[in-house]
């Protein structure tokens, strides 16, 4: 019996004299023991709780503790089920057991996927181009050596050829606080968005089909996690982006500095408080996330560019079926205009209002708040142990939820362009409902209908929670 949401059941350790001690006033931990993790190390394990053993807890205390630490667990994304449950030994002692379910660590996928922002915008704007499709194969071990180390390499063809190497090691120090990722990307394009006109993209191909743009970048990243639910980010990166010169005849100003090549240093912080019940797809719980970049800090001949981020979340459950969610995003960037690579807006992800999926509304100021109330009304699990071997796949998840959805903002563009002043600098909100569906490996799907306030309306396919 694991520790849930409703009222604790006290567990009972049949190797020990019977004991019924009811619930408790306090309670002291003996020894925590750990079965099911075959390839993960203990420690991973113990590094997210938040009890230690020999030390007395107020009962009704340490049952939060312990539904709060199973949640961690689960949240490092390398288990299917975790389950925490307290054995008595005694009226005031009590044995841990951590039960958890590995997932299967080294994934072989395929990838096929829209080119563009969006299934709306791929099925509408671009008239279903089967052509606007990226595939090829990604490789990921998401448990290297037990430690919870990432390594993924992609390799892509079709709309976008690239290339990328990720290695992230999130703990190298004993204390199990500091950490490094270092991440290299490849890619070029025959078509590429040259700039925005009526709040829509525009793509450009020249008619020998050439290349048109190639990008080179790599980061290495710190992590600091002092807390279990703050981490702080600091991250050195380098861009290098070399376009055809027939882009430049198309859009002048597209790197404001009227050559073909972008290059630049990059610093970063970041700053994220995560106390979500789910990573994937959130029900209880808040997230806080904030950055800084500075863009050009060897050599600002290129761009001398800084940008903030804010996003602000939180979970709120009002039932067991039952629960709201609402995010809130700014964007602020301090020059009036920055290289059309760096353009942000609504309608570039994660930073959407419901209704104008099919567009692009592009500044350097940017608010956008979201609502969602969503009702749960399927919850189950399909054992098909009996046709595929392995705990990894031997279960099914399966959660629908009904939702109800509001959002709203708001985009600066302090340049004023007549092409996009319809939606620009203006008030903007979006409204409908949808199905929510949460899968196997917290997959999501969502199908929504929504409305702009300039009365357009639309059916909408999207495969990851809004926020």
């Amino acid at each position: 019996m694991g520790i849930g949401t409703g009222t604790p059941v006290l567990a009972q350790d049949t190797s020990y004299a019977p004991v019924n001690p009811g619930a408790p006033e306090r309670v002291k931990v003996n020894n925590i023991f750990i079965i099911g993790n075959q390839k993960t190390q203990k420690s991973v394990i113990l590094r997210e709780l938040d009890f230690t053993t020999d030390y007395y807890y107020d009962w009704e205390t340490f049952v939060g503790i312990l539904q709060a630490d199973q949640q961690k667990i689960y949240n490092l994304r390398l288990f299917t089920e975790v389950e925490i449950t307290p054995l008595f030994t005694g009226e005031e002692e009590v044995e841990i057991l951590i039960s958890v379910k590995e997932r299967w660590y080294i994934l072989p996928s395929i990838i096929f996927q829209l080119a563009d922002r969006n299934f709306a915008e791929w099925w509408t704007n671009q008239g279903r181009d089967w052509s606007r499709v990226n595939y090829g194969l990604r490789v990921s071990h998401s448990n290297v050596g037990g430690r919870n180390e990432k390594l993924r390499f992609s390799g892509q063809l079709g709309f976008t050829k690239a290339l990328d190497i990720l290695y992230s090691k999130p703990y190298i120090d004993k204390n199990q606080k500091h950490g490094l990722a270092f991440q290299l990307t490849y890619a070029d394009q025959k078509t590429i968005p040259i700039k925005s006109e009526f709040n829509r993209q525009v793509f450009y191909t020249n008619e020998m089909e050439e290349v048109l743009r190639k990008n080179f970048s790599t980061a290495l990243r710190y992590t600091y996690r002092r807390t279990f639910y703050n981490f702080h980010f600091v991250t050195l990166g380098y861009n290098y982006t070399w376009i055809n010169p027939d882009v430049l005849n198309e859009n002048p100003v597209y790197f404001q500095h009227g050559k073909n090549n972008l290059r630049y240093a990059y610093l970063q912080y970041s700053f994220r408080h995560d106390k979500r019940d789910n990573i994937a797809y959130a029900t209880d719980g808040e997230l806080l996330q904030i950055s800084a970049t500075k863009y050009g800090i060897f050599n600002t001949e290129d761009i001398d560019e800084i940008e903030i981020n804010i996003n602000a979340n939180i979970y709120k459950p009002l039932t067991d079926r039952i629960h709201f969610a609402a995010g809130l995003t700014g964007v602020w960037f301090l020059s009036d205009q920055q290289p059309y690579t760096l353009v942000r807006g609504i309608g570039y992800n994660p930073n959407f209002i419901r209704g104008y999926e099919l567009n692009v509304i592009e500044g350097q100021q940017l608010y956008v708040q979201k609502n969602s109330l969503r009702y749960k009304f399927l919850d189950f699990s399909i054992d098909i142990s009996r046709y595929l071997p392995g705990d990894q796949f031997n279960t099914l998840p399966f959660k629908m939820y009904l939702s109800g959805n509001f959002d709203h903002g708001y985009v600066t563009d302090r340049n004023e362009i007549p092409e996009n002043a319809r939606l620009t600098n203006q008030y903007l909100f979006g409204y409908g409902a949808g199905i929510d569906i949460v899968g196997f490996y917290d997959a999501v799907l969502r199908l929504e209908y929504s409305v702009n306030n300039q009365g357009e309306g639309n059916i909408f396919f999207n495969f990851r929670a809004p926020f």
